[in-house]
């Protein structure tokens, strides 16, 4: 099985696809990211459903990139006897759902096959599958799934062959088209027609960024790329992850599904796409969240579907082993039945950004915002599950009371700058009455640092974070504790752990790797608290985490120096816009920067 590392991400603003080094396509649900897959081997094996496209022979060099600021994907195989690209990518979606693969001659002459082998429903449903000239049709239950090619196939053990060989200067197409089985009208996709407009496509949205030219704009653009393809374009909801279930620890049972919307993440996500000048998201998010709380802003919840059902229950999908028989694998996710009040800061926090950021007013946004403060008003002292979803008893976490804050904070200071109506009086005694309980309950004067949570005597990454939404600045003595007591005793080797523990959330004795934003989180503190030096060396020795292309999952196993959890992960790829943004400002960024509050 590829390691996590080895998958590039495709993408058509509605779903996503991951593809091995090896050119296999082992996921891709659809028609959209919370759909079940037709391609699973990422979850198991190849009989759960994968798409090789790959030379017969080994290459003795393979060499891929994305084609500049884009989703197009190009693999350069090279052998003895030629050399080949295969060129992936999903065009940005019309109607129907597309996944374009192209083999390219460019020396020689080069054997390939394409392997197809299609289970729909998470690999449990084998199709039934005919051919129709140069095209396949596969159909069971809802699903109806047509390939065209130039090509012949022939079907083999359950599995759908094509065998032909790439000349210099061949181009050779295929087309995986979606669709309803009892709708089955496709869209037509001529495969070069495909691959320019979507080209042109993300080569226009990356023009639309406005951030100073530094040393990491490589990294940044490929982040903002990253971070855009996770959004679903259709309502402006924006994806954790575009994977469930790849393990937080090898062989173990912290296996969840990301493909929903935190609005955790969302807004984190939100933060770097203003940063870096992309305001229509924004808007798009502000009408997603809008919709998806209206009637109950007091109810909210910490993640919603992508089109913001809230219903999303949590099953194991017991026929598939798990990556690396990590297992369960899960569907749906129990933790949008939790309280986590740090999320009503967030939100809160990133409606006041994208404010902040010119986008136009919005009465029903106000509105909410202030349903949103008048709970959390009565709700900011109880207890609750906290950033990192602790499965057990709730507790007074430091984070959640933090952002409760932000919460005060943002609304006087809407009202106070925008002439918004509301007690911002009120809401002025709110936050310094929430800032005194923090530091009364939460800070430890013998160590000299904040804690995790009121009268624990553990450390959290989130801490991290107090300079960096205003609570405190980062030359106060006891932010400077604080960092230098999370450097002292939660890193392994450099890199941040979330929080220390003996044993798992729910129990289970074990251990996970390393949170990646939480080390970003670092950076941000360092770099704010005048240490250059340092916050410069841990970002560059982040950047050397991303794989080939690029690209972050959750969290870095620093044993086996390998990538763990759910990828590409957006809360990963906005750590590194953020810290790379503010290296590149330095101390030219002021409080009126939306990703500097």
């Amino acid at each position: 099985m590829a390691k996590i590392e080895d998958y590039a991400l495709l993408g058509d603003l509605h779903t996503a696809a991951l593809v091995s080094i090896a050119g296999s396509v082992d996921w891709l649900c659809l028609p959209r990211f919370d759909s079940p897959a037709v391609f699973a081997a990422l979850l198991h094996d190849e009989t759960a459903g994968h798409w090789t496209l790959a030379p017969t022979a080994a290459a003795s060099r393979v060499h891929r990139r994305y084609a500049g600021n884009t989703m197009v994907l190009e693999t350069d195989w090279e052998a003895a006897d030629g050399t080949v690209r295969v060129i992936d990518f999903m065009p940005p979606r019309a109607r129907t759902p597309h996944l374009v693969r192209i083999a390219v001659g460019l020396r020689g002459e080069t054997a390939m096959r394409s392997m197809l082998r299609m289970r729909f429903d998470y690999g449990r449903v084998v199709p039934w599958v005919r051919t129709d000239g140069n095209q396949i049709h596969a159909i069971a239950g809802p699903d109806l799934v047509r390939l065209v090619s130039p090509v012949p196939f022939r079907g083999d053990h359950f599995e759908t062959l094509a065998d032909f060989t790439v000349r210099a200067g061949d181009r050779i197409a295929f087309v995986l088209s979606w669709a309803p089985s009892h709708d089955p009208e496709m869209e037509l996709a001529d495969a070069e027609h495909a691959l320019a407009a979507t080209t042109d496509f993300w080569t226009g949205w990356s023009a639309g960024a406005a951030y100073p030219t530094g040393p990491y704009n490589e990294a940044v653009d490929r982040s903002l790329v990253t971070l855009k393809t996770l959004t679903y374009e259709p309502t402006g909801g924006i994806v954790a992850a575009a994977t469930t279930s790849l393990p937080e620890e090898l062989g173990g049972v912290r296996n969840w599904d990301y493909r929903f919307c935190w609005l955790r993440d969302a807004t984190f996500t939100l933060q770097a796409l203003l940063a870096a000048g992309f305001r229509s998201e924004a808007g798009a998010w502000r009408d997603w969240l809008l919709r998806s709380i209206a009637g109950q802003p007091d109810a909210l919840q910490i993640l919603y579907s992508v089109d913001g059902t809230r219903r999303l229950p949590e099953a194991e999908l017991g026929w598939l082993a798990g990556y690396e028989r990590s297992s369960p694998v899960r569907t749906g996710n129990a933790a949008s039945e939790q309280v986590q009040l740090d999320v009503w800061g967030e939100t809160l926090d990133a409606l006041f950004l994208a404010r902040q950021a010119g986008l136009p007013a919005d009465r029903d946004a106000w509105a909410l915002q202030v349903e949103l403060m008048n709970h959390l008003e009565s709700a900011w002292h109880e207890p609750d599950n906290g950033l990192w979803e602790v499965r057990g008893e709730r507790q007074h976490f430091t984070h959640s009371k933090v952002m409760a804050w932000v919460a005060a904070d943002r609304m006087a200071r809407s009202v106070e700058r925008y002439g918004l109506p509301g007690p911002a009086l009120r809401w002025q005694q709110l936050r310094d009455q929430i800032r005194d309980d923090v530091v009364t309950h939460a800070y430890d004067r013998e160590r000299n640092t904040f804690t995790q949570a009121y009268g624990s005597s553990a450390l959290d990454a989130s801490l991290l974070l107090i300079p960096r939404v205003g609570f405190l600045p980062a030359t106060d003595s006891r932010v400077l504790g604080t960092i230098e007591a999370i450097r002292r005793e939660l890193t392994v080797d450099g890199l941040v752990r979330r929080y220390q523990t003996n044993e798992t959330d729910d129990g289970v004795m074990g251990s996970e790797g390393l949170f990646v934003a939480c080390s970003f989180w670092l950076v941000d503190a360092l770099h704010a608290a005048g240490q250059q030096r340092d916050a410069i060396a841990l970002f560059e020795r982040l950047l050397g985490l991303r794989n080939d292309v690029g690209l972050l999952s959750e969290e870095w196993d620093p044993v086996a120096e390998r990538q763990l959890g759910n990828t590409p992960q957006a809360f990963s790829h906005f750590g590194l816009v953020i810290s790379a943004l503010q290296l590149h400002m330095k101390s030219t960024v002021g409080s009126d920067n939306p990703m500097m509050r």
